[in-house]
C-alpha cells in the first residue's frame, strides 16, 4: 500500500480540526466551559486525544477559535444571505443582527466565550478570528467610514458590549432595546437587516451548526 500524498494528509489534517472546531461549540453550548474537558471534545470529534494538543495549546484557545469560526460564518452567512446587497448600510443592519442573534440564540456559548476574552490570554490570534475582522473591517468600509482603522475596533467593541450586556446573569438587557441604540447611532432603519420580530423563536433555532464546520474548502470571499 503506498503511503499518503502530503496533500491528502494535509487534507486530513484540515478536517480532523473542524471536527474538533464543531465538537467545542457544541459542547461548551451544553454543558459550559468548565464542565466540559478536552477529552469531551476529542471524542465528540472521534479524534485521539492527544491530536487536540497538535492544533490548539489549550482548551481555552480551542473554544475561542471555535467561537469566532461560529461567528464568522454566522456573519457571512447574513451578509451573503438573499437578496444580497452592496448597500453599506443594510450590510452593517445585517452584521449587527448576525452578532447580536448569537447572543440571543445561543447564550451559554456566547457568555463562557465573553468571559474568556477577560482571561488572561485575551484575544487569540487564530485564522478564526482574523477572518472575523475582514469581514467586520469590510462592513465598515462599505458603510463608508472614512477611517476603518479607527471605526472597525468601535464597532467591534460595541458590538462585543451589547453582547455582554445582553448576557449579564440577572440583569440582561434585551436585545431589542441593544439594537434600536446600535442602529441609532449608525442612521440605520430598524426595518433593515433582521428586525426581531422577522426572526425565529430561539427555541427554533437550526441545531445544526455542520454548515459552519464544513468539511470541504471554501473559497475565500473575493
Amino acid at each position: 500500500m503506498s503511503p499518503r500524498s502530503a496533500s491528502v494528509n494535509e487534507e486530513l489534517r484540515r478536517r480532523s480540526r473542524e471536527r474538533l472546531l464543531q465538537a467545542a461549540v457544541e459542547l461548551v453550548g451544553e454543558r459550559g466551559f468548565e464542565a466540559t474537558t478536552l477529552g469531551d471534545i476529542a471524542d465528540r470529534a472521534g479524534s485521539a486525544r492527544g491530536l487536540v494538543s497538535y492544533y490548539f495549546p489549550g482548551k481555552r484557545q480551542l473554544v475561542q477559535s471555535a467561537v469566532h469560526r461560529l461567528m464568522h460564518r454566522t456573519l457571512e452567512e447574513a451578509l451573503e444571505r438573499e437578496p444580497r446587497t452592496d448597500d453599506g448600510r443594510e450590510r452593517l443592519a445585517r452584521a449587527v443582527d448576525a452578532i447580536l442573534g448569537l447572543a440571543r440564540a445561543r447564550p451559554v456559548l456566547m457568555r463562557q466565550h465573553m468571559a474568556g476574552l477577560l482571561h488572561a490570554e485575551g484575544f487569540v490570534q487564530c485564522p478564526e478570528q482574523r477572518r472575523l475582522a475582514e469581514l467586520l473591517s469590510d462592513t465598515v468600509a462599505r458603510y463608508g467610514a472614512q477611517n476603518v482603522s479607527a471605526d472597525y475596533p468601535m464597532l467591534r467593541s460595541l458590538l462585543m458590549g451589547a453582547v455582554y450586556s445582553a448576557l449579564v446573569p440577572g440583569v440582561p438587557m434585551p436585545v431589542p432595546v441593544l439594537r434600536a441604540e446600535l442602529f441609532q447611532r449608525y442612521g440605520l432603519d430598524w426595518e433593515m437587516g433582521a428586525p426581531p420580530e422577522s426572526e425565529p423563536d430561539a427555541k427554533a433555532e437550526d441545531d445544526d451548526l455542520s454548515r459552519f464546520f464544513a468539511t470541504e474548502e471554501r473559497p475565500s470571499s473575493p
